[in-house]
């Protein structure tokens, strides 16, 4: 049944007769994942060479790059690794080289790479004079510039092609400010203000084929916080106790949570969408009392 609200019988014919095509698809579309072999980011590397696209991944780990890149073949997908990181822009250079080299083009550029340290973080016992601020430095690093320097090397192709897609990755913390994570939170809430501006300035200066959006990923157990969030004997600790309390859900996001999010905002289904956060919580966000 097709609902037409326009009184243009003209316009109605071409969309009647035109073939719907899946606006899913990404089939053949080249895409960089920073960060591509952490616990989520190797997820999503997984699903989307399922679905036919062409798979970069970006990282220090030449070792566990080179194991996710295997197990992509092995299930039939197409992915190679380009060893970098990210606060490197000499490094990602040399990155989009061996990209250029192997596929000829860069389609999506996926922003995964992120993470926190402890003294970026005040413990229930300290106060905000703790703070370590070269911890925090290296948070802000690895966090926005992390973004950022991808961003400049690798949509300079999307630029002269017209066309390309940037998807970062926000968080919870970037929305409210959490207890404890000082500088991932003020990192990943720069992040959305990034995304925001180069969304605007990327569609003015090089046309409306180039978007950028971003996924804020609510709690999720990580490498990163597993020990904050599980005690030893692998039950609950009481951070992740109050994280449940405010999570109508009830449960942690599992990694293919954020697969139908992430090929929605990479795909021509959001060809309109840019500048957005895409928030994947389980309604912790939505959620007060």
């Amino acid at each position: 049944m097709w609902i037409i609200i326009t009184n243009n019988s003209n316009l109605y014919t071409t969309f009647k007769n035109k073939k719907m095509e899946n606006l899913f698809n990404i089939s053949g579309k080249v895409i960089i994942i920073t960060g591509g072999y952490g616990v989520l980011g190797r997820g999503i590397s997984m699903y989307l060479a399922q679905q036919g696209a062409k798979i970069v991944i970006i990282g220090r780990s030449q070792e566990e790059g080179d194991a996710l890149v295997s197990e992509i073949k092995k299930q039939g997908g197409q992915a190679m690794f380009a060893q970098a990181d990210v606060t490197d822009k000499a490094m990602l250079e040399d990155c989009k080289k061996q990209v250029l080299k192997n596929y000829g083009k860069i389609d999506i550029l996926i922003n995964a790479a992120g993470g926190n340290m402890p003294g970026a973080t005040i413990a229930p016992s300290q106060t905000i004079f703790d703070l370590n601020i070269d911890a925090m430095k290296t948070v802000v690093d690895l966090n926005l510039f992390g973004t950022v320097l991808p961003t400049m090397v690798f949509a300079d192709e999307m630029a002269k092609q017209k066309e390309g897609v940037i998807l970062n990755f926000s968080s919870e913390s970037s929305l409210r400010p959490l207890t404890r994570v000082a500088g991932y939170g003020v990192a990943k809430a720069a992040v959305n203000n990034f995304t925001q501006y180069m969304a605007g300035e990327l569609a003015i200066k090089f046309g409306n084929g180039i978007r950028m959006n971003a996924v804020a990923p609510g709690f999720f157990l990580t490498n990163q916080n597993r020990a904050l969030m599980l005690n030893p004997d692998g039950s609950l600790s009481d951070r992740a106790k109050s994280v449940m309390a405010h999570t109508p859900f009830n449960r942690f996001g599992e990694p293919e949570d954020l697969f139908g999010t992430v090929h929605y905002l990479i795909s021509d289904a959001s060809k309109f969408v840019t500048g957005t956060v895409a928030v994947v919580d389980g309604g912790f966000n939505a959620f007060t009392i």
